[in-house]
């Protein structure tokens, strides 16, 4: 009997060491931000391709390429290419509405993967664009019944922790912040100018509190704070970013998403320059910020190959072992957790891919805190002085739009887009003395002598 008992202990033992070592093994699992590498990854579900609001919409309908097997195919390009990843539903008035077979099927599915892998199921207003074509009002109210809807249909007094919004004005995320108890939006695209319907150049594009003058301005202090993470919703190309639209037959918006790299150039070159774009955020990025973060929105009904989706997670995932695919709910969540005010300092840097607009010959350097946003310019090897393509001083009053318009773009002292004749590239020191004074502050290295005011 005592030789049973020994046995049975030491039995135990083993098994509770060999149970230790394998956890050891398996990467921690921590709600930190610093020290990581994060993937965002967004599905649109729609019933037309633009709707501007509940009752009107402008494009195509789309009824025909949302089918429960569309979905099914896509989450399982997601599983399969990252194990364990979460994402993030967002669903149109109409696709939250449609009782077609189909559109009920597919909110049935989407229900499921939220209980079976954690995914968040939440609303998209006015298909990316609600300020453009809505009042600050009606969006607060289509925000408010959504989530209702929502909360009802998964049931279990489920709440997403974020909304999928494309652009959203800071009263409307104060809104979100401060009724609906909602403290995560993505709520800019970064870089976009004279593309799709709307205009919203001249923010940070990594997370920020946004100012109630702007929602493209970072808040300046606590009078000044709207609680609520400020996303963007594609990682773009920073060289490719720096043109307005379709300038010089390049499209300004390539990056991670598929119809700018894959639907443009197909799968073999479009996945370079997704991994090369990621790359941008998850090498230099994280050595520079102490985190890399790579988002990404991926239309249900584009008709590209889902199985170029996987392959872009299996090689990030391959390249970078670290990385966490969560819902940009909790990504949000985790920058708000460890920065409480935009205390931020972020840098990067990029040389061109070669494809499209991302220009070989060319390296952008890009400085963004709360008081600013600065990207230089150069041509390594041939002309070693950068030149400034962009500043926008944050410290000064902005205003949104008051009426419905798709012009939402912070225009600074020089833009990037280079639109107007005063954002031709300047030396550093040919901004204004006040500018000068401003980066001296964070970069002193940037200027070896700062006009005084």
């Amino acid at each position: 009997m005592k030789i049973k008992s020994l046995f049975q202990l030491s039995s135990l033992f083993l098994l509770l060491f060999f149970n230790a070592q394998a956890q050891q093994k398996k990467p921690k699992e921590t709600s930190k931000l610093m020290g990581n590498r994060f993937l965002t990854l967004n599905a649109v579900i729609r019933v037309n391709q633009i709707e501007v609001s509940r009752n009107r919409n402008v494009g195509e309908d789309e009824r025909a390429l949302h089918t429960p097997e569309r979905v099914k195919a896509f989450r399982n390009a997601v599983t399969e290419g990252f194990p364990g990843g979460k994402m993030t539903w967002a669903l149109s008035w109409l696709a939250l509405q449609d009782t077609t077979a189909a559109y009920q099927e597919i909110r049935k599915i989407v229900i499921g993967y939220h209980h079976q892998y954690g995914d968040e199921i939440t609303f998209i207003p006015g298909a990316y664009f609600a300020n453009a074509y809505n009042t600050t009002e009606q969006v607060n109210k289509d925000i408010h019944d959504a989530l209702s809807i929502i909360s009802k249909m998964v049931g279990n007094g489920y709440r997403p922790k974020s909304i999928v919004a494309g652009f959203l004005s800071s009263e409307n995320q104060q809104y979100l912040a401060e009724k609906e108890g909602i403290h995560v939006c993505q709520g800019i695209i970064w870089s976009q100018f004279s593309i799709d319907n709307q205009d919203g150049d001249g923010s940070v594009c990594y997370p920020f509190y946004p100012s109630k003058e702007h929602f493209c301005k970072p808040a300046q202090n606590a009078a000044d704070f709207v609680d609520c993470v400020n996303l963007d919703g594609w990682s773009v190309d920073f060289l490719a970013g720096r043109r307005a639209g379709f300038a010089e037959g390049f499209n300004s918006r390539m990056g991670v998403g598929p119809i700018e790299t894959i639907g443009k150039y197909g799968k073999e070159i479009g996945l370079k320059e997704m991994i090369h774009t990621t790359a941008i955020h998850f090498d230099k990025g994280y050595e520079l910020n102490g985190f890399g973060w790579v988002t990404n929105c991926w239309e249900v009904s584009l008709p590209m190959d889902v199985a170029s989706l996987k392959d872009w997670l299996t090689q990030v995932r391959a390249r970078w072992p670290d990385t966490r695919l969560i819902t940009q709910g909790e990504f949000g969540l985790r920058w708000r957790a460890h920065y409480k005010m935009n205390t931020f300092n972020y840098r990067f840097v990029e040389r061109g891919s070669g494809i499209g607009g991302s220009d070989a010959d060319k390296e952008i350097s890009w400085y963004m805190n709360k008081d600013f946003r600065l990207a230089l310019l150069k041509n390594p090897g041939k002309d070693t002085s950068a030149k400034v393509i962009d500043f926008t001083n944050y410290t000064i009053p902005a205003k949104e739009p008051a009426e419905m318009t798709r012009k939402w773009s912070l225009l600074g002292e020089i833009n990037q887009k280079q639109t107007r004749p005063q954002d031709k590239p300047i030396p550093i020191d040919s901004l204004s003395a006040a500018s000068q004074v401003l980066i001296s502050k964070d970069y002193p290295q940037l200027l070896s002598s700062p006009k005084k005011k």
